[in-house]
């Protein structure tokens, strides 16, 4: 059986071109939007890797789509190895059934990784250059820092305070921390 797997990272990016590239190989396609910098939150992902049998082929439409890291890609390549699955590209010479393919994977998913550190290298420096001439403020605050230490004060835990909020416990913490030292947060989560 043939399954193609197609991925796009935003809410606001199409597939459809994956779609078509895949059914024109014959394949049953999975899709979902998720980043392919981490593998965990990838739920048709996992659903394919669980399914798939001995004999079957994933393919997809270029490496990058299956993931960015190479040791997310190596694991899915050795998970799909030890299933007797096959991986295949339609745009890229991948056939993870040869030497020569799996060698170009290989290759490939390291570009990926590279592509994905340049892009998160320019984001660093161009919020480090909007800091620096105030213009950046960050993600604006989410968490009530005083409705955090009324709780607080009130007895309660910060496991209770972040479930009565509906906020993460680390954002409690954080926001009892910078209360007791006087720090005014740019960005509590």
């Amino acid at each position: 059986m043939r399954y193609g797997y197609a991925r796009v990272s935003s809410e606001d990016q199409d597939f459809s071109i994956q779609i078509e590239a895949l059914e024109a190989v014959g394949c049953e396609v999975r899709k979902e939007k998720a980043s392919g910098t981490k593998i965990d939150g990838r739920s048709e992902l996992q659903l394919l890797m669980e399914f798939m049998r001995e004999g079957d082929e994933l393919y997809v439409t270029r490496v990058d789509r299956l993931a960015r890291s190479i040791g997310d890609l190596q694991n899915i390549v050795m998970l799909l190895k030890k299933k007797g699955v096959a991986l295949k590209a339609t745009e890229q010479p991948i056939d993870t059934s040869n030497a020569a393919g799996k060698a170009f994977l290989d290759m490939l998913g390291v570009f990926a990784e590279f592509e994905t550190n340049l892009r998160r290298e320019r984001q660093m420096e161009g919020i480090a250059k909007a800091k620096a001439r105030g213009v950046y403020k960050g993600r604006k605050r989410c968490v009530d820092i005083d409705a955090v230490r009324a709780l607080k004060q009130s007895g309660m835990g910060a496991a209770a305070i972040a479930r009565e909020l509906g906020i993460g416990r680390a954002s409690v913490y954080r926001a009892l921390s910078d209360a007791e030292t006087g720090v005014s947060p740019a960005n509590i989560r």
